[in-house]
């Protein structure tokens, strides 16, 4: 592929789900998503509970349940259309080129197959292996994916597995075909800090290693800052900004961006302060206000914000600097990402 055609290419990705009734509007979670992922490329998709990550993911490989609506104006995966590919060729494309590792591995995996039956039965779907090359392959993806004594756990169920073991395993899994693409959802969530370092640097180092890219979603600011290279934040079902980590900790600019880094803890800190949290609540998904959907909880809030939806827009003398807010429509001639 040629090196200046991005692996993964989205515009204008939208879904929604339909109600029981025809007659019921359908809700819109993901409103016109654009996003850009580059070979061996770490993005975070950081946001709330709720503002669309997932669903932005899961629409791309359609593994959305039935009343699910998607459409986009470009889908495209290593200069392939993915909204002209078959059910069947989709199939072959999850968990050989595009991998997903689940927020909750404990329901990701059959709890009466062992932890090397999930590897194998993999390796033998998309790679072709026989038992015994899946075997062999599994024991070596459980070692690289940090497992000691791998033919002992290939033969543990995931009841037997601690929360960062049964992780692992799903790493092991993502890991079996080396794709392309490795989708991270919330790979830390329930785990205590020393578990989760490991799993991040994990997942940074086989990414390294294989040359694959990842997205990596999550709340967490912090290990948006210790492991991507690009962020994009999400607030109710769109992009509110996106640069590289190290322009988003300098120089946040839009508001919902801002309230996020002040939430967090500072260890540089050294008088006890307060936690600044975000007063209010996300809008909901079926209601969406008119203009900014964070004006009502906006601190900068202006009367144009309740106007119509403001435009995700460059900033000229950033490069690939991009923000949705009314404060720089007036003052911004840069290249509008959505229209």
């Amino acid at each position: 592929m040629n090196e200046s055609t991005p692996l993964l290419a989205v515009k204008g990705l939208r879904c929604a789900f339909q109600g029981r009734s025809p007659k019921t509007p359908a809700v819109e979670v993901v409103r016109g998503v654009n996003l850009t992922l580059w070979e061996g490329e770490i993005l975070g998709l950081v946001g709330e509970s709720g503002s669309g990550k997932t669903m932005t993911m899961r629409s791309l490989i359609q593994l959305l349940p039935k009343n699910a609506l998607v459409q986009a104006e470009a889908l495209s995966f290593g200069g392939r259309n993915l909204r002209e590919l078959s059910e069947e060729a989709l199939r072959n494309l999850r968990g050989k080129e595009i991998a997903m590792i689940f927020q909750d591995p404990m329901t990701s995996l059959n709890p009466l197959k062992s932890a090397g039956f999930h590897i194998m039965e993999i390796l033998m779907r998309h790679a072709g292996a026989t038992k015994k090359e899946a075997r062999a392959e599994a024991e070596s993806l459980l070692d690289r994916a940090g497992i000691p004594f791998a033919p002992d756990y290939m033969r543990r169920y995931p009841h037997e597995l601690s929360g960062g073991m049964r992780q692992r395993v799903l790493i092991a899994m993502a890991l079996s075909c080396r794709p392309r693409l490795l989708i991270a959802d919330e790979p830390t969530t329930a785990l205590d800090v020393t578990i989760q370092a490991q799993i991040l640097s994990l997942i940074r180092s086989l990414q390294q290693k294989e040359g694959m890219s990842v997205v990596l979603i999550t709340h967490d600011l912090g290990v948006v800052a210790n492991t991507c290279h690009r962020v994009a934040v999400m607030y109710a079902g769109l992009i509110m900004e996106e640069c590289s980590v190290e322009e988003l900790f300098a120089v946040p600019l839009h508001p919902y961006t801002k309230a996020l880094l002040r939430s967090l803890p500072r260890i540089e800190e050294t008088e006890k302060t307060r936690l600044l949290p975000i007063e209010g609540q996300p809008p909901s998904p079926a209601e969406p206000p008119p203009g900014c959907p964070f004006a009502p909880r906006c601190p900068e809030v202006h009367q144009e914000c309740n106007g119509s939806l403001p435009l995700l827009r460059e900033i000229p003398d950033r490069r690939q600097h991009w923000v949705r807010c009314v404060q720089y429509q007036k003052e911004l001639s840069g290249r509008i990402y959505e229209t």
